[in-house]
């Protein structure tokens, strides 16, 4: 199902055992993908790959921290060894940080910094010289609505999250600049979304959030993963260096 011969298209996606990750993998074996799968390696990775191989997908799983500068290089590499390119680098990987200015410790803002953002950045890093070398490529950061609007005091993430995810909008933007013409970079903010990471949020304010929210529906991770498709597929693309808002209109500027 994931194509062959000189139409194979390989995509990585990072954070992928679950929630959206998981939602931008199947969309993308749809749509005749090859995937390799980015996570942490614990169970839900093998579960979400063993799921998929029972739907008739093979997928490549990747087991480590996108925060590991090395590790990343060498999946990639492994990746390429395997397919011998990468078209599409999806970095959804990311950790959420409840805690403000006053209760976080230096250990705690470094480890968001280094999954949130340089995890992408080390990603872009391992993925840029095979898509230049292959002639194109696309990289698509997710980051949110958070990033703008510096979230909410109910929100499950506090100020340390908005900046590591206001500075995934300056790498994409910069990056669409020096990486072009060759590859496309774009990102994607999510607004509200329900996934394991903010489950319990919504249940217990599921419907005040709701009424904040234009198209009166909380967003699922297959509204993110139909935007991915979409970037990651549409051809001919004129698109590049833009952030793509997904929040039913919650946040219309």
């Amino acid at each position: 199902m994931s194509g062959s011969g000189s139409d194979l298209k390989v995509a990585v996606v990072t954070g992928a055992a679950r929630g959206i990750g998981l939602a931008c993998v199947r969309r993308l074996l749809k749509s005749g993908f090859a995937v390799a799968m980015a996570d942490l390696g614990s169970p839900t990775l093998d579960q979400s790959v063993s799921l998929l191989r029972t739907e008739g997908y093979e997928v490549m799983p990747l087991a480590g921290d996108v925060g590991d500068f090395g590790l990343v290089q060498q999946q990639a590499a492994s990746v390429l060894e395997r397919y011998g390119r990468i078209d599409v680098m999806v970095n959804n990987a990311g950790i959420s940080q409840a805690k403000g200015l006053l209760d976080i410790t230096e250990g705690e803002w470094d480890r968001i910094l280094t999954v949130n953002l340089k995890g992408v950045f080390n990603w872009c890093k391992a993925v840029a010289p095979a898509m230049l070398g292959q002639g194109g490529g696309r990289i698509i950061n997710m980051s949110s609505i958070s990033a703008v609007t510096g979230g909410s005091a109910e929100a499950v993430s506090k100020f340390s999250y908005c900046a590591a995810k206001a500075g995934v909008l300056g790498l994409t933007r910069g990056l669409a600049k020096e990486l072009a013409p060759t590859i496309m970079v774009n990102a994607i903010c999510p607004g509200a979304i329900r996934t394991d990471l903010t489950e319990q949020l919504m249940l217990a304010r599921y419907e005040q959030i709701r009424q904040t929210i234009p198209l009166k529906r909380i967003g699922t991770p297959d509204d993110i993963a139909v935007v991915v498709e979409f970037l990651a597929t549409m051809d001919p693309c004129f698109i590049t260096g833009e952030v793509l808002d997904v929040d039913g209109g919650q946040w219309v500027n």
